[in-house]
């Protein structure tokens, strides 16, 4: 499939969650390794939910967790909720539980966003700055990961880009705080998108048949205006990891 960019799109379905966060778990090992190799470290945003929290924690597990090269990788979060790290909606506390606490990474390379801040707007200025000090970027330029994980809601958002949400619009500033009315937790942190189209490799994780009928919008429609459907790396290589649930309304080559 091309992307509206004109960039080729992979898509690959699983059985169910289980092989879907298997082969995930594989793919960052893999993305991670050959990251040191070309440059020396591996720079990872990692994404919440249900489906990444299962690809963590295989990562944790052997035989994965020691073809990682923890010592070289540099841990982010693609967006958080407006909550301190300790809280159940964390995605911190997610990625934490499943992997960072029981992996070999050294704490000053796992950067997580303050969602307890009392100025949300402060703390969002504070993350884009802590990624411009680990990435080495001159004022206007955008920092390169090797890797971005994304997850999708029914309603098509990403990360914490929601539909609607005058964020999707953003063009300067790498991290943004957002107010989600219809979520849970309204208060969020988000990449935006000149930071997730600037990654070498996006990889979504969408599991469920909840989720089919939007995917299928989203891939066969990208003139939708769905957050999701905005994601297009510009020089980067894009994949969706689906399970066969989620991937029950579009047509994938054999």
């Amino acid at each position: 499939m091309i992307d509206g960019m004109g960039q080729p799109t992979e898509i690959i379905v699983y059985d169910d969650p289980a092989a879907l966060a298997e082969a995930a778990a594989r793919a960052i090992a893999e993305c991670a390794a050959d990251a040191v190799e070309a440059h020396g470290r591996f720079m990872v945003a990692l994404a919440g939910g249900i489906t990444p929290r299962a690809t963590y924690e295989r990562l944790a597990r052997s035989p994965l967790c020691e073809r990682m090269p923890w010592a070289h990788t540099w841990v982010f979060f693609g967006d958080e909720r407006g909550v301190p790290p300790d809280h159940p909606d964390s995605n911190y506390r997610m990625a934490n539980d499943a992997l960072l606490s029981k992996v070999p990474i050294p704490a000053k390379q796992i950067a997580r966003i303050r969602g307890e801040a009392d100025d949300p707007e402060a703390a969002a200025v504070e993350y884009g700055r802590s990624l411009s000090e680990v990435f080495k970027t001159k004022r206007g330029e955008l920092p390169r990961f090797d890797l971005v994980l994304l997850g999708m809601g029914v309603d098509g958002h990403t990360g914490s880009l929601f539909p609607g949400s005058p964020v999707l619009k953003e063009v300067f500033r790498p991290v943004a705080a957002v107010h989600a009315g219809a979520a849970s937790i309204p208060q969020r942190f988000t990449f935006t998108f000149p930071v997730i189209n600037a990654a070498a490799r996006v990889m979504f994780l969408v599991a469920g048949a909840e989720k089919a009928k939007v995917l299928k919008t989203v891939l066969n429609e990208p003139t939708s205006g769905l957050p999701a459907a905005l994601v297009h790396p510009v020089q980067g290589r894009l994949t969706w990891l689906l399970d066969r649930a989620a991937a029950a309304l579009i047509k994938v080559a054999k």
